[in-house]
């Protein structure tokens, strides 16, 4: 059974491609240990899209953060150091022709609802990219 308290958690990795595994990993332990099995397959699948994109465009360190909010949404997003915002998604139907820049296809596909924002923190500027899950 999900919590029904909120919970967030942020994990900070760097500019480093074995980063997303690390990412995948402990999304789907901390999805488990608070009884979200269920939604695991598509938050992997979400999260390692986001922070693929963080680690691969960006030459900085970079961030996933998972949070709960009862009654039932699952918000996951990658920080990046780039304040450039993200290539938007290509058509789906288009998507199985490209070889890169299907990410942001399959969280628009995926998730209920995603987009992103700008970030300035103590004189650092970047961008957050996060998309949400209904658990329901």
């Amino acid at each position: 059974m999900p919590d029904t308290d909120p919970w967030e958690y942020s994990l900070y990795i760097p500019n480093d491609l074995r980063a997303v595994t690390v990412s995948r990993r402990t999304l789907r332990l901390v999805l488990t240990m608070h009884g979200l099995i269920r939604l695991v397959d598509v938050a992997e699948l979400l999260a390692t899209e986001l922070v693929t994109n963080a680690v691969r465009h960006t030459k900085g360190p970079a961030a996933l953060r998972i949070r709960w909010s009862p009654p039932g949404t699952l918000r996951i997003g990658a920080w990046d150091a780039d304040p450039e915002p993200p290539e938007p998604p290509a058509a789906f139907g288009r998507v199985e022709e490209l070889e890169e820049g299907r990410g942001l296809a399959l969280v628009r596909a995926c998730a209920d609802v995603w987009g992103w924002h700008p970030l300035a923190r103590h004189g650092n500027r970047g961008k957050y990219v996060w998309c949400e899950l209904a658990s329901a």
